[in-house]
């Protein structure tokens, strides 16, 4: 196996792709053929796409779903592509169907983690956890670590689907559940924060077994992710208009899946990790700024391109993973597992 770089710079590498290429074009020239995928949240939205880009290169794409009728229906028409049970908000359910998966004997070579909720109403799970910090991070980490055998057999590469609504917040030291005041869109902040440091993390302590991480901003797209959000919202955002016409700066489905299903599969980031993509290419960082929220109402345009330090810190990261693991009661992926 070819030695990993040890650090990968958080700097453009010249892709050659962009904000307008297709999950089709990043997989040009490109066989999936016995290759396996799993994919979170493959079933609607981004995830949806991803699955059929992934299943059209050759792959095998296994899709966790809460509702196992929807997704059948949804990827029924995707030859290679089958669904299992799996609610990311419930730890027992996360492992079981780790439990089921590695019972099968089989690797993974690709993971997206691609589920996840945005700016919902107060929610609580499991032992109380609040509901976006629960579902897009500690869910898919517990969910990573369970499934490590099979990640390791392969030398998997793993992505976590990020946001630019990282920017919104670091991680709440202090209170990372709200459990003093919730904010709906400081909460999805801090949750896709940690899935830009969880992949830092990952990408550390999984590398010498050839597990390979990345996180991505997959772009702005009307998708059901944005169920919570009120048409008031969405126009005070510029993501609408008055007629309730769609932004032209918002990516179809096909281009907002291109970041996570290039960096899962790119040949250009072999032997690379731990870093922050958007457009099909790694990002560059962005300067430090005043987070986009103001009275719970999100300010859009204080929201820039590239990763902010606080989602790239190799200590938040780490401190995170102790937090995760605490929380979680698994770390497969500590030195001495």
């Amino acid at each position: 196996m070819p030695t990993p770089e040890h650090n990968t710079p958080q700097h453009k590498t010249g892709s050659g792709f962009g904000a307008r290429s297709t999950a089709a074009d990043v997989l040009t020239g490109i066989d999936l053929t016995g290759q396996l995928a799993v994919v979170t949240g493959g079933y609607s939205g981004l995830g949806l796409e991803t699955t059929r880009a992934l299943a059209g290169a050759g792959a095998r794409v296994v899709v966790p779903a809460r509702r196992l009728d929807v997704a059948a229906a949804a990827v029924s028409d995707i030859p290679g592509a089958e669904v299992d049970e799996l609610d990311l908000g419930d730890l027992d359910s996360v492992r079981a169907f780790a439990d089921r998966f590695l019972a099968s004997g089989r690797g993974i070579d690709l993971m997206i983690n691609s589920a996840g909720v945005m700016a919902c109403p107060e929610t609580r799970v499991g032992p109380g956890w609040e509901a976006q910090f629960a579902t897009n991070h500690l869910g898919h980490y517990a969910l990573v670590n369970r499934l490590r055998p099979a990640l390791a057999e392969s030398g998997a590469r793993i992505v976590s689907v990020s946001s630019r609504g990282h920017q919104l917040s670091a991680i709440r030291w202090d209170d990372p559940h709200f459990t003093r005041g919730y904010d709906k869109w400081l909460a999805y902040g801090q949750a896709k924060t940690a899935n830009a440091l969880f992949a830092v993390q990952l990408d550390l302590l999984g590398r010498d077994a050839g597990v390979r991480a990345f996180s991505v901003h997959p772009g702005e797209i009307n998708t059901a992710l944005v169920r919570h959000v009120s048409e008031q919202e969405r126009i005070a955002a510029g993501w609408v208009d008055a007629e309730g016409n769609w932004s032209l700066d918002f990516k179809t489905p096909e281009q907002g899946a291109a970041t996570q299903v290039w960096a899962a599969t790119s040949p250009q980031l072999t032997r690379l990790g731990g870093v922050y993509c958007e457009d099909c290419d790694i990002a560059e960082p962005a300067a430090p700024g005043a987070i986009g929220v103001a009275s719970g109402e999100l300010d859009a345009d204080a929201l820039t391109s590239g990763v902010r330090p606080h989602a790239t810190d190799p200590e938040q990261a780490a401190r995170l993973w102790e937090l995760s693991a605490a929380l979680t009661g698994v770390d497969a992926f500590a030195p001495t597992s």
